[in-house]
């Protein structure tokens, strides 16, 4: 069983990173597989969110990196120093290797992770609001599949690492989405609203005094 999904794993990784592979898709691959130029997207999300959400954009974004943190901590913390799988680069022949790659653990693919990680959270904040927000969640959506698939498309992962690494980015997303609200809603929101109102009467009698 174990055999035959590594031999599907590496036809599909050939397929891919030798049969699909063009010239001309290149260049998008490594500019979203590479976050030295990828960068803009999350800038430009985080930039979104500030003008659409001012104060409220705050929550979203330490969401996210929260999510990235427990992310990339199960994928490159856990799961790849205890599978210690090869990278295909390393183990295949004729690899279509498109950039500089360090001897490291394969699986599960911490891109994938971590690009995941946040395309849930912004879904679960953007998905249901408006036009644009949709478009936005969408958005980190299709560059999370992009990321993943350009890692096996440069040939640093097989597609087992990314589903993986997706996978994972989707539980971390949710279960750090799911947890932060649950605490905001039934421990903090409650008495920062008391405060709020407790403030005001305060506020009241020094403008009365005055």
């Amino acid at each position: 069983m174990l055999d035959a999904l590594y031999r599907f794993d590496v036809w599909l990784f050939q397929l891919i990173n030798e049969g699909i592979g063009q010239p001309y898709l290149d260049t998008l691959m490594l500019f979203v597989t590479d976050f030295k130029r990828s960068w803009v997207v999350a800038a430009f999300a985080s930039l979104y969110l500030i003008f659409t959400r001012r104060r409220e954009s705050m929550l979203p974004l330490a969401l996210c990196l929260l999510a990235i943190a427990v992310a990339d901590q199960m994928a490159s913390g856990v799961l790849k120093p205890l599978v210690q799988r090869t990278r295909p680069c390393f183990e295949l022949e004729h690899v279509r290797l498109l950039l500089d790659q360090t001897r490291s653990f394969s699986f599960a693919s911490s891109h994938a992770a971590n690009t995941a990680a946040v395309a849930t959270v912004m879904w679960m904040f953007l998905s249901k609001s408006s036009l644009p927000d949709r478009g936005m969640a969408w958005g980190l959506v299709v560059f999370s599949f992009l990321s993943g698939y350009s890692r096996v498309y440069v040939g640093v992962h097989y597609p087992l690492d990314v589903l993986a690494g997706w996978g994972i980015g989707v539980g971390a997303g949710t279960l750090t989405y799911l947890c932060v609200t649950f605490v905001w809603k039934n421990y903090l929101s409650t008495p920062l609203k008391n405060l709020v109102i407790s403030e005001k009467p305060q506020k009241q009698a020094t403008t009365n005094e005055k």
